[in-house]
């Protein structure tokens, strides 16, 4: 089920949801070429992304937003708040944020294998793939 709802003052809220009862679920998927780019990714307003190879773990804070996009848009939303990093800092973390963003458009165009990995305490969110692995869920603080 995906939940959406606006108010008139602009505020917006969306989340998906699968009906019934959910464990914590983890998903990782080696992504290794441009056909992998199109695999679908679910992430609820609970899911937390990993991309270890890049250094990159977002988690969901109180206005996360859940997205049902691929593997290509998941990186594309990485560099869109790379590229606001890249304006708003100064070095040595401009330079360093060139370097990711680097990195990023070689992966986004199937030059560079990385592992994904969506993990999700209700267990809503996902890697719709026969490629994807499904293990036990790893929490990151304890």
């Amino acid at each position: 089920m995906f939940a959406y709802a606006s108010c008139d003052c602009g505020f917006q809220s969306a989340d998906t949801m699968i009906m019934g009862d959910n464990n914590p679920v983890r998903y990782s998927l080696n992504v290794e070429d441009e056909d992998d780019l199109g695999i679908r990714v679910v992430r609820s307003t609970k899911g937390t992304i990993e991309i270890p190879e890049f250094g990159i773990l977002v988690e969901p804070g109180p206005m996360c937003e859940a997205f049902v996009s691929n593997v290509e848009g998941v990186l594309s939303r990485i560099q869109d708040v790379v590229e606001g990093v890249i304006t708003r800092t100064d070095e040595p973390e401009r330079t360093n944020a060139i370097a990711l963003k680097e990195r990023l458009e070689r992966a986004r165009e199937g030059k560079e294998s990385f592992e994904l990995i969506i993990q999700d305490i209700n267990g809503n969110s996902g890697i719709v793939s026969k490629k994807a692995v499904i293990s036990e869920y790893i929490p990151y603080h304890d």
